[in-house]
């Protein structure tokens, strides 16, 4: 039996807390990169050669040491590589004048008059990407730090203000191979919990990459690793939500699980690992209402879930996201409001998910209404089905444990 590795696997890791210039960010920041460089040369876990990951800290993070290590990257790899950058830093939009556009802030960046010249603009970063010919190409970015649960550190009073925008992920997503992880949608922050060693986005990537991750073939894969960390981020802060942006034909491996030893997937008698994907209207009260009291509840029960994912915008990641946890997922649950019927992406979650059980000749779909509809606003493939009520009087409890015993009970078969 040959055992997987990550041979040709390279890594830049970047953490910059201590800035001479902009405001400084909590030292959790560098504890962050020390820990992804440590967890990926481990042999016993990721299985990257120690001489192809490059740790860059505070004051080695210069502009010209972060575009000469991307550089070095494009001259160690090749089409058959696979890179990871993990980016720890501050990232600034400037709203406009000649230099509007997104920066990257090296530890040497001055604000002002020099600023366009300390700073690594979008297109900078973009190009020295694009040359980088491994077609498997992952960037991790845990931007935009809050320390604890007070007010976020931010450069308001510059002339740029903090964080980067979901255009500018895509932007560099952009291109066959490429994948985008980032802490956080450009309208949060990314939180460092009290007292936590970690920030909180990174703590779950790192648990992930020790071996949170469960595979069969010995490798951690891309969508994998989103689909670790969105939800437990989200569920541990529901302010914060990572999102993800690839141009990709595969799902590519970032790193060995557990040094290459096959693991198990947890999986039911009939091969399912979820009791329920949860498909939902991804914006208040809706979206409130999952996190803080679907969810919990659900797992209060023992419940596998699986929750509709964070990737912005439509295309391959919401797509792909979704047919993975749809039809790894015994059942699909619904959440029907108003807001569900005006959202493009749940209605493609329903009807794949309906699609599914056409072809096993089962009922995959589970409908949950949280908000009094009309039965005429149900449309006829969903109205068919026997629905749970939450907005009945006197009846939520009773609800509630319908829903519970339909997830735990087997999959209805026509």
């Amino acid at each position: 039996m040959v055992m997987p590795t990550m041979e040709s696997a390279h890594a830049l890791i970047i953490g910059i807390a201590d800035y001479g210039h902009v405001p400084k960010l909590p030292p959790t920041v560098l504890d962050d990169a020390r820990d992804i460089a440590k967890v990926l040369v481990d042999p016993q876990h990721c299985g990257y050669p120690p001489k192809n990951v490059q740790l860059l800290l505070d004051g080695e993070a210069t502009r010209e040491a972060i575009l000469g290590a991307m550089a070095q990257l494009s001259e160690r790899s090749d089409p058959e590589s696979s890179v990871l950058i993990y980016v720890s830093s501050h990232g600034a939009r400037v709203p406009g004048g000649p230099h509007e556009g997104e920066y990257l802030l090296p530890v040497d960046s001055v604000p002002g008059d020099g600023f366009v010249d300390t700073a690594i603009s979008g297109d900078e970063f973009t190009q020295a990407l694009r040359a980088i010919p491994a077609r498997k190409v992952l960037v991790i970015f845990d931007c935009c730090h809050s320390g604890g649960i007070g007010q976020p550190k931010d450069a308001s009073e510059q002339a740029f203000r903090a964080g980067l925008s979901d255009s500018y992920y895509a932007h560099l997503a952009a291109g066959r191979g490429r994948a985008i992880l980032s802490s956080s949608r450009d309208t949060e922050f990314s939180y460092v919990l009290p007292d936590a060693p970690n920030s909180l986005f990174t703590q779950h990537l790192l648990a992930g990459l020790r071996g949170g991750i469960a595979s069969e073939d010995g490798l951690i894969r891309v969508f994998d690793l989103f689909e670790f960390v969105q939800p437990r981020v989200t569920h541990d802060r529901h302010d914060q939500h990572p999102i993800f942006k690839s141009d990709l034909e595969e799902n590519f491996p970032v790193a060995l699980y557990g040094g290459g030893t096959k693991g198990v997937v947890a999986k039911d008698d009939d091969g399912f690992r979820f009791d329920a994907y949860v498909s939902y209207a991804d914006q208040p009260p809706d979206s409130t209402w999952v996190w803080s009291t679907l969810v919990p509840r659900l797992e209060r029960e023992g419940l596998r879930v699986a929750v509709s994912g964070d990737s912005s915008d439509p295309g391959v990641p919401l797509v792909v996201s979704a047919e993975r946890g749809i039809s790894q997922a015994k059942r699909t649950l619904v959440v029907l409001s108003r807001a569900y019927f005006e959202d493009t992406k749940t209605d493609f979650e329903n009807v794949l998910a309906q699609s599914l059980g056409v072809q096993d000749r089962s009922y995959r779909l589970l409908p949950l209404v949280i908000e009094p509809l009309d039965s005429i606003e149900l449309p006829l493939r969903l109205s068919m089905l026997t629905t749970l009520d939450l907005t009945r009087p006197g009846q939520g409890e009773r609800q509630w444990d319908r829903l519970t015993r339909a997830l735990k009970g087997p999959l209805p078969r026509q």
